[in-house]
């Protein structure tokens, strides 16, 4: 699975990063999760509070946007969005 993540700040892409994560055996959901963490770390952005809407997003677009009221810290962007690549 590859995720790509990127933070925005009006409209502006601040940074663009790709992780790489393969775990054979487990769930897409599991995997999925450990990407994103693995994502969020790589890219020193807090985990976001994951929502339904995301849920919905994710399933439908392959993609899903977290705004800044989804971090419990203070971040110095307005969005993160995620991405499947492959």
């Amino acid at each position: 699975m590859q995720l790509e993540g990127k933070t925005f700040k009006m409209n502006v892409v601040l940074q663009i990063h790709v992780v790489e994560h393969r775990h054979d055996g487990v769930s897409f959901v599991k995997e999925l999760d450990e990407a994103m963490v693995q994502l969020c770390r790589e890219m020193n952005v807090p985990f976001p509070l994951w929502l339904s809407k995301n849920t919905r997003e994710f399933a439908r677009f392959h993609q899903t946007t977290f705004f800044e009221d989804q971090f419990s810290d203070k971040v110095p962007f307005d969005r993160f969005m995620i991405r499947l690549i492959g």
